[in-house]
């Protein structure tokens, strides 16, 4: 039996499987797989399914699934290192568990219950979502890599394989075309080149019939390109860093599976390549940290497959983002991971990402993304010293949303501090009419202000009225003198992404947040962002306007809110933060925060924390600086600033 090829060396070639980097790279996971075999394999059990119809608890089906899918992985690369029968053998048996799960499809996503009223797999109607399109790529690399291994020692496995996924997955995908991920009555996102690229791995190497093989791969070429076309000119991604791995870096993917059949991105798709590609390392903060909006953690749960970024980043000339992800080569403890994924973990062990010289990151001083709303900046470009910060505009009803028109996050020392608090457990009710009551989704969780009693509300209509980035702002300069050099980006423009490496002044973001608020007789209401490297400080200037009518009833105080990670201490007038995450000492930094207090009532909810994916982040708490207006006015100004303070600051008490 004969396959289409993937773009790796399959068991035969002894010198690559054999080579010195593989074995360095994969001793641990070798270990690993060592002491798993012959123990039981994970089994995700009818009860795990149903949960997620019974009491929304989607973790308990999944990780088990994920466990047999991760074993599989380390028992595949141990039989290419070594293909002896009793490694092959562990691997035919995780295949076939594969082959004889009921569903492929994670029970989150399956419309079983919908459309049937069951709580188990319909067989008979496959789901192709996320899950079934990891298995199916997983089996067709399997297939790839070890298949004449397989042959020889389990023949008959590999018919089944082809059998299994052209049913659940290659026949589903050609024969509906309504799938919402493919964009039918929903915007692109992430699902589309997550899953197609799934599609065309198995494609490729599972489907027997040329015709229907190229039929395939055509489609995948009209979805790729879609995706692209979706990506605004700027590359940004609304679902932010995070989701960038599981969507821009997805396409990537498939372009290079696209490419290596014979079909290369059009110039439209090219350019939006180059701008996304510039997304990752614009966002980084410094360390493990970065900019995280909507979905996204601060710093990753998981290894990310930079070598996608660096081979794409040296086709299209982008020396930074080649820089950034060669960052990653130096760091202990090395790279590889094979929890990522069978085709991720075998990019990492080939191409020119094996001798890619480590590096340090960029660490870019200034970068905007206008067309998404986001821009960042900090104090010492090349340097996690001092202070980042980032801006947010853009609107309410962006992909896997947070209600944040307007919030901002502020990094001391490459560290978070006033923070996003990012990603929570996904389970029943994350997506869908109830998701809004989550409080890390909603605005009062969210470094944005309640006006007059009114909190951000979700919806399309609640936008930023205009987002300006400006650079030579008006700051403190050596002998008491001034420099400015007015160069403003603006939400509509239609360029790419914008980057100053090396400024020398001031710089400024400025958001119009009235229209996020349905609040009567609201105006106008400018929230003002300015970064001054000199000073080393941040301030965030909100002034509003409201019509000179009175208000129809008595309204509640505007309530400034600031979500700030570590430990806060709290004065009239200031407030004191420190972050040492993991336990580490206490920073030689602290920010502090201050504000006028005749103006406000200051106040800190501290919010435990008990999701595990918060908890790897920030700890077993975080904090709600809470800045409650004294007195309500038609018209008005309230400035916070920002600053270090402790070794080294420049703070003036």
């Amino acid at each position: 039996m004969t396959s289409a090829s993937l773009p790796a060396p399959d068991v035969s070639a002894r010198d690559h499987w054999t080579a010195g980097h593989v074995a360095s790279a994969l001793a641990p996971t070798l270990a690993r797989a060592d002491a798993e075999r012959g123990t039981p394999w994970p089994q995700p059990l009818a009860s795990h399914y149903a949960r997620f119809f019974r009491d929304g608890n989607r973790t308990a089906y999944e990780a088990q699934v994920a466990a047999r899918q991760a074993r599989l992985t380390r028992a595949t690369l141990a039989a290419l290192v070594d293909p002896r029968d009793d490694l092959v053998d562990e691997v035919v048996d995780g295949v076939l568990l594969l082959c004889e799960q009921s569903s492929w499809c994670w029970a989150s996503h399956d419309d079983t219950f919908d459309r049937f009223g069951r709580v188990t797999p319909t067989v008979t109607e496959p789901h192709l979502d996320l899950g079934a399109g990891e298995v199916a790529a997983q089996l067709a690399w399997i297939d790839h890599l070890l298949g004449p291994a397989l042959d020889e020692r389990a023949p008959g496995v590999r018919w089944r394989v082809r059998q299994e996924t052209q049913a659940r997955v290659l026949r589903p995908f050609t024969d509906r075309r309504d799938w919402w991920w493919l964009g039918v009555d929903h915007p692109i996102m992430n699902w589309s080149p997550w899953i197609q690229g799934n599609v065309l791995a198995a494609n490729l190497a599972l489907e027997e019939d040329p015709g229907r093989r190229a039929a395939t791969t055509a489609l995948v070429a009209e979805g790729i390109a879609a995706y692209w076309a979706s990506l605004p000119a700027d590359g940004g991604v609304d679902e932010g860093y995070h989701y960038w791995w599981h969507g821009a870096a997805r396409a990537l993917e498939a372009q290079d599976l696209l490419t290596f059949a014979g079909t290369r991105p059009e110039p439209e798709s090219l350019e939006r390549i180059r701008a996304t590609l510039a997304f990752p390392h614009a966002m980084h903060l410094g360390g493990s940290w970065y900019v995280n909006v909507a979905d996204g953690a601060a710093r990753p749960l998981a290894t990310w497959p930079w070598n996608v970024v660096h081979t794409w980043a040296q086709r299209v000339g982008d020396e930074a983002a080649a820089q950034h992800a060669a960052s990653y080569r130096g760091q202990p403890g090395g790279l590889f991971d094979e929890r990522a994924s069978l085709p991720r973990a075998v990019g990492l062990l080939s191409g020119s990402w094996v001798d890619a010289p480590a590096t340090a990151p960029p660490l870019v001083g200034r970068a905007t993304f206008p067309a998404t709303g986001i821009a960042v900046a900090r104090t010492a470009p090349g340097s996690t010293r001092g202070l980042a910060v980032s801006v947010k505009g853009g609107h309410n009803d962006e992909n896997h949303n947070h209600v944040d028109v307007g919030s901002v996050i502020v990094a001391l020392d490459g560290v978070p501090v006033v923070v996003d608090a990012g990603k929570p457990t996904y389970r029943a009710g994350t997506f869908g009419p109830d998701r809004y009551d989550l409080w890390v989704v909603r605005g009062d969780w969210h470094n944005v202000p309640r006006v007059r009693g009114v909190e951000q509300p979700p919806g399309p209509e609640f936008a930023a009225g205009a987002f300006e980035v400006s650079d030579g702002v008006a700051v403190a300069g050596g002998g008491g003198g001034e420099r400015r050099v007015d160069r403003s980006v603006r939400a509509d423009s239609a360029t790419g992404p914008t980057f100053d490496v090396e400024p020398a002044t001031g710089w400024r973001a400025r958001v119009e947040l009235a229209g996020a608020y349905p609040v009567a007789g609201l105006e106008q209401w400018w929230r003002e962002v300015t970064l001054d490297p000199a000073a080393e400080a941040v301030t965030v200037e909100d002034s509003w306007r409201f019509t000179d009518a009175a208000p129809a009833a008595p309204v509640e105080p505007t309530v400034w809110h600031w979500m700030l990670a570590g430990d806060v201490e709290l004065t009239p007038g200031r407030a004191v933060v420190r972050f040492a995450p993991d336990g580490a000492a206490a920073p030689r930094r602290a920010l502090a925060i201050t504000w006028d207090p005749q103006a406000v009532d200051g106040a800190v909810d501290v919010r435990a924390l008990d999701d595990p994916e918060l908890t790897a982040v920030w700890g077993e708490h975080l904090n709600r600086l809470r800045l409650t207006a004294r007195a309500e006015a038609p018209s008005g100004q309230f400035r916070v600033t920002m600053r270090p303070t402790g070794s080294g600051s420049q703070e003036v008490a």
